[in-house]
């Protein structure tokens, strides 16, 4: 910087700088987006029509080289090459990502995106709306307000509900553990300060022992501790119960404060159901704030059959619900719904001057900035309600129904080989399994399981999931497989096809393995 505080002029450019062309906003921008979406997908689809499974045969070392000799600079090079290298960005992502719509890619609850929400998805960003403040995005604004309050209803929540669209369950998760948090110790303070009590407590967090790993990482963002979860044993149908909860309850340190009990619908690995009401009948007793992790089991909202699942989630205080995996979002579309709305802002109620100032507020012109732990936050509201005018609550409930009948397919299928294992019925979309090894390697089970399903990912044939078994041991083993069915085009067939792959990939590294 020269003496006089001001910038010494920029040197003439030697290279003509590219334009960037119109806005992608503009009346005549809208209309290039069109056109360059058009041309990245035609030749996505070309890469895609060459594919042979969901995942690229290279193992990650291989695939590392590809992509450095596809940016001999780097993803930041010193000058642009245009469309032409944008273009061909586009031919190698579809080329060596996930396909998710491969019926074979059956690994993780990560679904592929139904065209409708996709097609939103891009005129979402077009505009690059905030639904924070509501001149950033005003109809944004009241498409999430209308959302929210459609889902608070499908729940059974009543008038005063209220709820916020996240960038995920784990996000809904904290927002929700901030809330308990907060009006725990709100409550506390004011019995201080009848003088009712006064020593130092610990806030706990009780979920079942197969809660997903998002309550633990909560507890340490929010400054109590990943021992500040309390892990409530599960059943044979891996549920937590309430008699455990309330000998769990019961039992508890003189210093600790239970802020929280988080109830699961739709556990990652068996999609098992906690029996909400009878966990909410032990949480009113001893006056604890009752949490529903619904991510992967919220879509039976929308399914008549699946419905009675989520039976008792009404009287939740909250809800997450995670609409990027049983209702095909493109990630991400996870949304917490509270019973009270006026839990929601307690914590992030913030209002500043440049923002939300109270005199605009008062003239209707708010955003949803004291919804969210966000400020800037895109209109992911969009797509997901163009998808229920395209389908409708019964559309989005069908897609859960077929995959919930594949997963029981699949385990009959699995139930009639006796190489392979069921752990577990499948209670949503998930079969938990395994392959047997011969007498010989009976004892390698958990080698040969590991090393099966990375011979799958090497081929890119197959993408399955695995897991451990907390309940196995060193004569039974620990590693299972997992089905994870969220392709709703997928077949019978294709799961045959599936099991078999998985079998003769076991049957391959007995052999590879033999002494």
């Amino acid at each position: 910087m020269s003496m006089s505080g001001h910038a010494p002029p920029a040197p003439a450019p030697t290279h003509p700088l590219p334009t960037a062309g119109p806005l992608a906003a503009d009346p005549e921008g809208i209309v290039e987006v069109g056109r360059l979406v058009g041309e990245l997908t035609s030749e996505a689809a070309k890469a895609l029509r060459r594919r042979n499974g969901p995942l690229p045969p290279l193992t990650p070392g291989e695939l590392s080289h590809v992509v450095d000799a596809q940016l001999p600079e780097g993803p930041l090079p010193r000058e642009g090459a245009g469309q032409d290298a944008v273009l061909a960005l586009a031919r190698a992502y579809a080329t060596h990502t996930v396909d998710l719509a491969d019926p074979r890619a059956a690994a993780h609850l990560q679904p592929p995106a139904l065209g409708v929400a996709a097609a939103a998805e891009v005129l979402a960003a077009a505009f690059n709306a905030s639904v924070d403040t509501w001149d950033s995005g005003p109809y944004a604004v009241e498409l999430e307000s209308r959302l929210v309050r459609a889902l608070t209803a499908r729940a059974g929540y009543g008038p005063r509900a209220d709820g916020v669209l996240t960038p995920g369950g784990t996000a809904s998760n904290l927002q929700a553990l901030l809330i308990a948090r907060d009006a725990a110790l709100r409550a506390r303070r004011d019995v201080r300060a009848a003088g009712l009590v006064g020593a130092p407590v610990q806030p706990v967090v009780y979920c079942s022992e197969l809660a997903h790993f998002s309550v633990a990482r909560a507890c340490a963002v929010l400054g109590l501790g990943e021992h500040a979860v309390r892990p409530v044993p599960a059943d044979a149908s891996r549920r937590m119960t309430a008699e455990a909860l309330e000998v769990a309850l019961a039992e508890r340190a003189a210093d600790e404060l239970p802020i929280a009990v988080v109830a699961t619908a739709g556990t990652t690995d068996y999609g098992s159901v906690d029996p909400l009401p009878e966990l909410a009948a032990v949480t009113r007793r001893h006056g604890v704030r009752l949490h529903v992790d619904a991510a992967y089991g919220g879509g039976a909202l929308f399914s008549d059959r699946l419905r009675p699942l989520l039976a008792g989630i009404e009287v939740a205080d909250s809800i997450t619900l995670d609409l990027h995996k049983t209702a095909w979002q493109p990630a991400a579309a996870s949304v917490l719904l509270v019973r009270e709305g006026t839990d929601l802002t307690a914590s992030t109620g913030l209002r500043v001057a440049y923002l939300n100032p109270d005199d605009d507020g008062a003239e209707g012109y708010d955003g949803l900035l004291g919804h969210s732990l966000a400020t800037t936050r895109r209109a992911d509201a969009l797509k997901v309600v163009a998808t229920f005018l395209a389908l409708g609550q019964r559309g989005v409930g069908a897609l859960l129904e077929s995959c919930h009948d594949l997963a029981r397919h699949a385990a009959e299928v699995i139930g009639a080989n006796p190489r392979l294992e069921l752990a577990a019925d499948p209670v949503l979309t998930t079969v938990v399994f395994r392959y047997l090894p011969d007498e010989a390697n009976r004892d390698r089970a958990d080698a040969v399981n590991g090393a099966l399903r990375r011979r799958l990912l090497r081929q890119g044939r197959a993408l399955i999931g695995r897991t451990d078994d907390p309940a196995g041991d060193r004569a039974t083993g620990r590693v299972r497989l997992k089905l994870t069915l969220l392709n709703p085009r997928a077949t019978r067939d294709d799961i045959q096809e599936l099991l078999t792959a998985v079998e003769a990939a076991g049957r391959a590294v007995e052999t590879e393995e033999q002494p």
